[in-house]
């Protein structure tokens, strides 16, 4: 197998399958619609490809020096999947335009794979496997491809969440579809203590 195909088949069976990115994304496009759900696409890809190329321009050494801060990394992230879920699980699920100008953005999509336990672990395998000598056109190679792929796959779960939108057009439906993503996201921080 090439190194291209081999490392196309890593990106997409760690971008494409459930996680917390993958969860937001499905939401923001059911609640906001695919184009606001886009810019969380944006923003995530964009986070995670930059976390990527960081870690294999040598961010892996100073995590293997102090491994304190992939553990306050980890912390964080879980922490922070628990708090996206209480905010989802006692959203009132009002419709309305003040909700529309609340929808997702770049900035917020990037954070989130900052703070996402899967990212940092998707980053440091990857980089390991492919790159692990530092080799900065492999890198570059290997991010580039990550980008595409990681953003087409993002991009699927906005556009399913999107296909949802038609049936969430009352309150109670919003509120169970919200708590759905909640009881989801909270198994992702369980499986991530557990791991």
């Amino acid at each position: 197998m090439s190194d291209v195909l081999s490392m196309s088949a890593f990106a997409l069976a760690a971008s494409i399958t459930p996680g917390p990115v993958n969860v937001v994304a499905l939401g923001a496009g059911a609640q906001y619609g695919l184009r606001a759900g886009m810019r969380h696409v944006t923003g995530a890809t964009v986070g995670f490809t930059l976390l990527l190329l960081m870690t294999g321009l040598g961010l892996h050494a100073f995590l293997a020096q102090w491994p304190f801060f992939t553990k306050a990394i980890q912390w964080a992230g879980i922490l922070f999947l628990l708090y996206m879920a209480y905010k989802l699980a006692t959203d009132d699920g009002q419709l309305g335009t003040q909700r529309m100008t609340r929808g997702p953005s770049l900035t917020s999509g990037a954070a989130m794979q900052w703070l996402n336990p899967k990212a940092w672990v998707a980053a440091l395998a990857g980089m390991g496997a492919y790159a692990a000598d530092g080799d900065s056109r492999l890198v570059v190679q290997f991010a580039v491809i990550y980008f595409v792929i990681c953003y087409g796959s993002i991009a699927c779960w906005a556009y399913a969440g999107s296909r949802l939108q038609r049936h969430l057009r009352v309150a109670k439906q919003v509120r169970l579809f919200n708590r759905a993503m909640a009881l989801l996201l909270v198994g992702s921080a369980i499986y991530l203590i557990s791991a």
